[in-house]
């Protein structure tokens, strides 16, 4: 990992800090968890689940409802498994897998492990007075401390040496500069080739010819829709294919929290552009597509409130890029773990639509009506994690700020994104009129938006819970709301407060929601 990767945010904030409120606030939860879960799973709690459909929304309506050259699809999850030797996937969509031979056993990508100055460790056993080495154990560690640390996590129990002393001692000669498991120090198997499509099957019987692939990826399923799409939308090149759905990948080593995880959701888009050497005078070639599409998307996620400070572009060096690729933008965004990937926008040229071709038998070119003639287009594809996204946006919106001699956690989102817009409050909830004033308000204000009651603590505690899920607007309805049929609304951002006449708050929040 180079030194630029490793930068950590200015905030302090860690990915603990940020699981800890998800989970405290019901918006994600670890999957299955009763039964101890099941790794690379979560399970996207109610205010989650608002949260996640509300950027799906807003991606959809910045690239299919506010463009006049995007047409929407949902293919299906499971496709023909011709599909994914097309494009590759059955051959290729490899990592490589190694094993820790140590107590742990645990499993990674052997891409992802780097060398180290290590030295071999044995243990003596020492409690009876004569030292007794333990035989045909070791670990591989860069520091005697490291050593001890994985003896005691590991080894201790999986010798059975729990209760005994024992000195941990270097193997003189044996540093070299090698790979090793980062756990528990164990040796590692040779890496082998670990295919990460999961398979089902189709039909009654479970054999080889029934087998089918949950899809890896969302795009295949615009690509073999492309000539659908074009000819019963009427559309000429160039013009773009959204999708939004769930794509399955058996990661080797789910981390990070959402962030990688082996059950996700895609937000792509493949945009059919007339190759560059084809276009004349004042159109746009597929680069010019490219780089448009790349700033179209950093702009969006400056439109729904990342911090510029926090995201960046990174060009792909040529021996980086897929064989198929002329060109990918990373946009990276400085999740609490650094710098990481969190949408690629990619020059996937005419590979997809000639590769079905090949395949299928089927013509998927273009024909141009002002060239009179066919080709096959060029592909721009912008891909983004609807997860990864929540997890920047929520990262990014965490703030602590002092209010008087208090600490006060708020998530300010966009007001697009925020699941819930507006809570409503009873000042007293033992005056049945202020509650039945409040649920009213509160049911009327449904109708327009997500809108939540709540009685079941003070004010003030009621206020911090709505702050921490990112509530734009807080409502008390107070003894004088009896009098005046009035009611306070609360900012979240200044904590400023207004007094407005029930019949106008309707419009008030329509307003203040619609305000960038």
């Amino acid at each position: 990992m180079s030194a630029a990767e490793k930068v950590q945010r200015a905030d302090n904030l860690t990915l603990d800090t940020i699981v800890s409120l998800c989970k405290r606030r019901g918006i994600i939860f670890p999957g299955s968890d009763i039964y101890g879960g099941l790794g690379g799973t979560f399970d996207y709690g109610p205010i989650g689940a608002e949260l996640k459909r509300n950027i799906r929304d807003a991606w959809w309506r910045a690239n299919v409802y506010e463009r006049d050259d995007i047409e929407g699809l949902d293919a299906t999850i499971l496709m023909n498994p011709r599909t994914w030797e097309a494009s590759g996937h059955v051959d290729t969509f490899t990592d490589p897998l190694c094993d820790s031979l140590g107590p742990s056993k645990k499993r990674y990508r052997a891409d992802q492990l780097f060398e180290e100055e290590i030295t071999a460790y044995e243990f003596v056993d020492v409690t009876d007075g004569e030292p007794t080495p333990i035989v045909g154990a070791k670990l591989w560690a860069p520091t005697k401390k490291k050593a001890k640390e994985f003896y005691k996590q590991y080894w201790e129990k999986h010798l059975n040496l729990e209760g005994r002393r024992v000195k941990i001692e270097e193997i003189a000669g044996s540093a070299k500069t090698a790979k090793y498991s980062p756990d528990d120090g164990g040796e590692l198997t040779e890496p082998r080739a670990f295919n990460l499509m999961l398979t089902t099957h189709v039909g009654p019987v479970v054999e080889s010819a029934a087998q089918v692939y949950l899809r890896p990826e969302t795009a295949q399923g615009i690509f073999v829709n492309f000539s659908n799409v074009q000819s019963s939308m009427r559309r000429k090149v160039p013009f773009g294919i959204a999708q939004i759905g769930k794509s399955f990948r058996n990661e080797i080593t789910p981390r990070n929290f959402i962030f990688r995880t082996r059950e996700f959701e895609q937000m792509e888009i493949e945009f059919f552009c007339k190759p560059g050497h084809l276009c004349k005078e004042g159109e746009w070639t597929d680069e010019q597509w490219h780089e448009h599409w790349v700033e179209s998307r950093m702009n969006w996620y400056y439109r729904y409130g990342i911090a510029k400070e926090n995201l960046r572009l990174r060009n792909q060096a040529a021996d980086e890029l897929a064989h198929y690729s002329k060109a990918c933008g990373d946009i990276e965004y400085l999740f609490p773990i650094g710098w990481q990937e969190l949408e690629g926008i990619a020059n996937r040229t005419d590979y997809d639509l000639k590769r079905h071709m090949e395949f299928s038998g089927k013509d998927l070119s273009y024909f141009d009506p002002e060239m009179n003639e066919r080709y096959v287009p060029y592909v721009i594809e912008p891909s983004a994690g609807a997860d990864r996204s929540l997890l920047a946006f929520v990262c990014d919106a965490y703030t602590v700020e002092k209010v008087r001699d208090d600490k006060r956690v708020v998530l300010k989102l966009h007001k697009d994104l925020a699941p819930v817009k507006c809570a409503v409050f009873p000042l007293l909830k033992n005056r049945p009129e202020l509650v039945e004033m409040a649920r009213n308000l509160a049911r009327d204000l449904k109708k327009e938006f997500y809108t939540v009651y709540d009685d079941t603590a003070a004010i003030g505690k009621l206020y911090r819970r709505q702050d921490e899920i990112g509530t734009p607007y807080c409502i008390t309805v107070d003894v004088d709301s009896l009098e005046d049929q009035a009611v306070t609304i609360r900012d979240r951002d200044s904590m400023e407060q207004v007094r407005i006449g029930l019949d106008k708050v309707k419009d008030y929040l329509l307003a203040e929601l619609k305000k960038e």
